[in-house]
């Protein structure tokens, strides 16, 4: 009875988690206008806000999940609630942008220490036959969180200003914080007692940030060059690794275990070709069709609902069939939802949009959780916690590449110039090239989601 209440508190506390840290991030965009105004922050200035927030977060992932599994899961994850918490509280404060994109960089470091750790504790806690269901439960979480932070977020920015968006995140910060303390009795590091690489840790985030940064400035030449100089650099790394006896990523993890690799393989190829749908289509609806904010929210508030839906379902799925058939399933519904988009035009009634957004949430549920279980089911339990890590990087790598593939064709088409009427023909053939290039990755994604063969549990 005790290990049940243990594992009950377990899921609640990391189900919060998952859906606190989502949240914080999405319901901070609805705020950037008023918060740009009070600080004086230009459009340049504002895309850092969560630009420093994502680059933090992937490079301390991976260390982090190291950390983890030598010094315990819970003991990060807790660390990282705290951390997520008391950033929260100070940018509420926030009197300068200096002290703002600090907070930023501690509030990801946060999030990291979360992300993490709290897949790898569910995965620890619970059998493999309830391992897809737990982690459905934890993705339906975080897309709940993503989902309503915009829509709470505007509510508080509009009665009680920006400073209370930041400040929201604390109350369910300090229920986890509670939570762990006084109903979560155990830890888990299988790895304990092995020896950190804080070389390769600084090596990999050096090279991660130069990377993102050079992501970030393309299309230009200089930002090619430093994204190359950024690759480089984690190529030394990953040749680094393979010569220390405790390195902070296993390449092990990755030899010989093709379930792993390519699950991480998709991961990165479907996040690249979905994250930057939802972004390309607040434009398109905005500036084509003239939408107020609020109707536009609603519209795409579709498809991450239909994500928290049904992806305790999927999970349900995956345990019952193979992952790589759920999660294969799901990308392929993506493709379809993708070649839909591309025919978008000026006069696309509202119904086909919500069918097209109906078509991608269910196929993003589908893989997400599956995706993610086959990964997890692949490595030893002392690996769980760098196992997560390496997933979550994926995710925050994939989102960085989407967003440098629209920004990439938007510049080539209309140019660096502010969007208005007489730019839509260019918007809409550029919007149109982007759905067609998103849809033809995500179809190799659906090649590398079934290539990654049975799953065969190691623990």
């Amino acid at each position: 009875m005790a290990e049940l209440k243990n594992k009950r508190a377990v899921l609640f506390a990391t189900t919060i988690g998952a859906f606190l840290i989502p949240y914080g991030a999405s319901s901070i965009n609805i705020a950037l206008p008023a918060l740009g105004n009070d600080l004086k922050m230009n459009a340049v200035l504002l895309s850092w806000v969560g630009t420093l927030y994502l680059l933090s977060a992937a490079i301390f992932l991976v260390p982090f999940g190291r950390l983890a599994d030598i010094y315990g899961r819970k003991k990060v994850f807790f660390w990282g609630i705290i951390i997520f918490t008391v950033a929260s509280v100070l940018k509420a404060f926030s009197a300068s942008i200096a002290f703002l994109f600090t907070m930023q960089l501690i509030n990801g470091i946060g999030a990291a220490m979360v992300f993490a750790t709290a897949v790898a504790i569910v995965t620890t806690i619970y059998p493999p036959s309830q391992r897809g269901q737990i982690l459905g439960i934890n993705v339906a979480s975080t897309y709940l969180g993503l989902s309503v932070g915009p829509v709470i977020g505007g509510f508080l920015t509009q009665f009680w200003g920006w400073r209370a968006v930041f400040l929201s995140n604390v109350p369910l910060g300090i229920l986890i914080i509670i939570l762990v303390l006084f109903k979560v009795k155990t830890d888990w590091a299988e790895a304990r007692g092995e020896s950190f690489d804080i070389a390769g840790s600084l090596i990999y985030g050096l090279g991660l940030a130069i990377m993102m940064y050079g992501i970030s400035r393309l299309p230009s030449i200089i930002g090619a060059l430093i994204s190359i100089i950024g690759v480089g650099v984690v190529a030394f790394f990953l040749i680094y690794e393979t010569h220390i006896t405790s390195p902070v990523l296993h390449i092990g993890l990755f030899k010989g275990n093709t379930v792993f690799t390519f699950s991480n393989i998709a991961a990165l190829i479907n996040y690249s070709a979905t994250h930057a749908v939802v972004f390309l289509l607040s434009l398109y609806l905005q500036y084509v069709r003239g939408f107020k904010p609020q109707k536009a929210g609603l519209i795409l508030f579709v498809q991450p609902m239909i994500m928290a839906i049904f992806s305790p379902i999927a999970g349900r799925l995956s345990d019952r069939f193979e992952p790589r058939i759920v999660a294969s399933s799901g990308m392929a519904l993506n493709v379809i939802g993708l070649i839909m988009l591309a025919f978008i035009g000026p006069d696309t009634a509202v119904s086909s949009l919500i069918i097209t957004l109906l078509i991608l949430g269910t196929g993003f549920a589908l893989f997400s959780s599956p995706n993610t279980s086959a990964a997890m089911g692949s490595v030893q339990k002392r690996y769980y916690g760098i196992a997560s890590a390496t997933i979550g990087t994926m995710r925050l790598l994939g989102q960085m590449f989407s967003m440098a593939i629209s920004t990439l064709i938007f510049t080539v088409r209309i140019g660096e110039i502010q969007l208005n009427s007489d730019q839509f023909q260019p918007f809409l053939i550029g919007l149109r090239g982007a759905f067609y290039v998103f849809a033809g990755v995500c179809a190799f994604g659906v090649l590398a989601s079934y290539a990654r063969g049975k799953v065969l549990q190691s623990d």
